[in-house]
């Protein structure tokens, strides 16, 4: 190179405190892809975590709704309900003499009642 002629900016021959800025460039490169997936994998085992505890929550939940499902089906026993019924209200089963036809159930309800009188209107 002559005098006067400018010269190019050249990052492989380029020389800063004995490094080539090319050498620089790539070891920043590669620092700043190692800090990057450094992040994304303590990112991605933060949201496992919360995955996995929102399965053992879904588990749990499950076996309480086995667990209440077997609490009604116990209250609901129509063996119990009559053991409840004939021991606190003297409730029985109904006996044959108590059930009717529904044919005869016009002459058990009786002749039908007279429409209550106007208020102020004097009965007869």
């Amino acid at each position: 190179m002559g005098p006067g002629r400018m010269t190019l900016f050249n990052p492989f021959t380029h020389r800063i405190r004995g490094f080539r800025v090319l050498d620089i460039a790539f070891v920043c490169l590669i620092v700043s892809i190692a800090v990057a997936s450094y992040a994304f994998k303590t990112f991605a085992s933060a949201e496992d975590a919360d995955a996995s505890g929102v399965e053992a929550r879904i588990v749990q939940e499950q076996k309480r709704i086995r667990l209440l499902d077997a609490e009604i089906a116990r209250l609901e026993d129509p063996r119990r309900i009559e053991t409840l019924a004939t021991s606190y209200l003297s409730l029985a089963p109904a006996a044959a003499s108590q059930e009717i036809e529904p044919e005869a159930l016009a002459r058990m309800a009786g002749p039908p009642a007279a429409p209550p009188a106007a208020p102020g209107k004097p009965q007869p």
